[in-house]
């Protein structure tokens, strides 16, 4: 974490301003718009509300913002968690020590059953740079407490920042032991790249969980009520609750929080109706938002929400989320792995016109040192036929290259400083060089790629599985990749961009240790990949 003596001393607040909980936004109801139920007058709730726990996420400067969902039965077949249908206050704090002695914020609010009694408080006046903990109370009913930091003051000169990266964590196939360690990383916050659910049919033994499921939770989603449910049963797990817990999170989606390799408004079914997928889509983003820490702006509105967005981390680095799914092309080729000529066609785009606009232009603004790219899918060429002829995975942004050469002219303006890419997806880990041209070794590095393996997707795996000894065989920019679970610790200075490749040797049972298979760094102003 940064430094004690790095870290801005927070202001000296009054009696009137720490009661008024002034310069935060309870957007309980006022994300809903308003809400059309009553209150609950005297909430009684038999069991605890807040069994999936407490979140914070997108640090800014001045603040975070806040998430509970109130469910004292979380996988109630409704999808409403065990509440009724009235709106229920909920009180916020936000304190300056562990046992809330120093409180520097409080407020209240509604959880709304629009919203599945969820909560999103975004609270601002916060110091820059500092840890602060919070909580909840609802009825006679009080939260664990959750700890949060701030990101630093722009124009902050850091020491260095360090985060962790995560991504793709199918509840059926494995446990979550991979959070738990997170949990204990000393790390200022936690990226999510997407796959925060898995939409898949689960068998009656709830896959190597071996939990008995009802059929209404384990049915692929559809609807609102399926993806509620969904969302509880990927949330309900001690580790993950823990990981929420402990750090602020900065959170995009991928394919399976709706479906499989969807992209715009079609599916991985042929000839679904764009018209019937956009009904889903719009459950699925509603439940996306309903269930982890995000802003008003990344509120859906029916099919469509924005989770493109900047955070800025002082001098030291500006991070550039990316939405990979919602405003691309359909897949090349029937989206088959293949060479084929449609992933060559002009003006082909992963992006869309106006995130691709917004990135560029925020690349070429940017004055950090580092600019790190979190996004979804692989961006390096990944050839997966060694020796004569090639094949590309049509949903990665091989099937895309007029959008990768757009992209790539972009990341080698001298302008941009320092890009690195972090990638998910792939559910193994792997460090790659980025160049002008794949195909000429000669050609110029201008960045490097790290994809994290997943928390749990594909159940243990194996160091160095045939595909990835394949993958090295055919891609020379390709340093590193092992098929075991995990995440990976980034650790950035003004000086150098580490990456720590954590992997666990089993999570199709709990209580694996967590260890470190390789690391890797990447200079300022001299991009590709250097061995530790």
């Amino acid at each position: 974490m940064t430094s004690a003596q790095n870290r801005p001393s927070g202001p000296s607040l009054g009696r009137r301003e720490l009661l008024a909980g002034g310069g935060a936004l309870g957007l309980g109801a006022a994300a809903a718009g308003f809400s059309t139920s009553k209150a609950w007058a005297a909430p009684a709730f038999g069991d605890d509300p807040f069994t999936l726990g407490v979140a914070s996420g997108d640090p800014w400067p001045d603040g975070v913002v806040l998430w509970t969902r109130l469910a004292p039965q979380p996988l109630a077949l409704d999808g409403l968690g065990g509440m009724p249908p009235h709106k229920v206050e909920v009180v916020w704090e936000v304190a300056a020590d562990e046992r809330f002695r120093k409180i520097v914020r409080r407020g209240r609010t509604h959880a709304v059953p629009e919203l599945a009694h969820s909560v999103h408080v975004e609270v601002s006046g916060l110091a820059p740079g500092r840890e602060y903990f919070y909580r909840f109370r609802a009825g006679g009913a009080q939260s664990p407490a959750g700890r949060t930091r701030t990101a630093p003051a722009h124009g902050a000169a850091l020491s260095e920042l360090k985060f962790g990266v995560a991504s793709c964590q199918a509840w059926f196939e494995g446990h979550y032991t991979a959070y738990r360690h997170l949990a204990e990383e000393d790390v200022d916050f936690i990226f999510h790249l997407g796959d925060y659910i898995y939409e898949n049919p689960i068998d009656e033994a709830g896959g190597v969980r071996n939990v008995a499921l009802p059929a209404e939770v384990r049915a692929e989603p559809y609807d609102l009520t399926q993806y509620r449910l969904r969302h509880a049963l990927h949330h309900y797990d001690p580790d993950i609750i823990a990981a929420h817990q402990a750090h602020p999170w900065a959170l995009i989606w991928d394919d399976h929080e709706i479906d499989d390799n969807w992209v715009g408004d079609y599916g991985k079914d042929p000839g679904t109706d764009p018209a019937v997928f956009r009904k889903r889509k719009a459950a699925a983003f509603q439940a996306y938002y309903e269930n982890l820490p995000l802003r008003l702006p990344n509120k859906p509105n029916g099919p469509s929400a924005r989770l493109y967005r900047g955070l800025g981390y002082g001098r030291l680095a500006q991070f550039h989320l990316l939405d990979t799914r919602q405003y691309r092309d359909d897949q090349a080729c029937g989206d088959k792995t293949s060479d084929c000529a449609e992933r060559l066609t002009p003006g082909r785009t992963v992006l869309g016109d106006a995130q691709e606009r917004w990135l560029f232009d925020g690349l070429r603004r940017s004055r950090a040192t580092w600019n790190i790219i979190p996004q979804q899918i692989p961006v390096t060429q990944v050839d997966t036929v060694p020796g004569d002829g090639r094949a590309f995975v049509m949903d990665f942004w091989d099937g895309y290259k007029p959008a990768r050469d757009r992209l790539f002219a972009r990341l080698a303006d001298p302008r941009v400083r320092n890009p690195v890419v972090l990638t998910g997806d792939m559910h193994r880990h792997m460090a790659a060089d980025l160049r002008t041209d794949f195909d000429d070794p000669r050609s110029r590095t201008i960045g490097v790629e790290f994809v994290g393996t997943s928390i749990s997707t594909k159940m243990d795996g194996m160091d160095l599985d045939p595909g990835g000894q394949d993958l090295l065989d055919a891609n020379e920019h390709i340093k590193f990749t092992s098929y075991q679970r995990g995440y990976v610790r980034c650790t950035l200075t003004k000086d150098t961009c580490r990456a720590d490749f954590r992997v666990l040797p089993y999570v199709t049972r709990p209580g694996a240790p967590v260890s470190t298979r390789a690391s890797f760094v990447t200079e300022n102003g001299n991009p590709g990949l250097q061995a530790v």
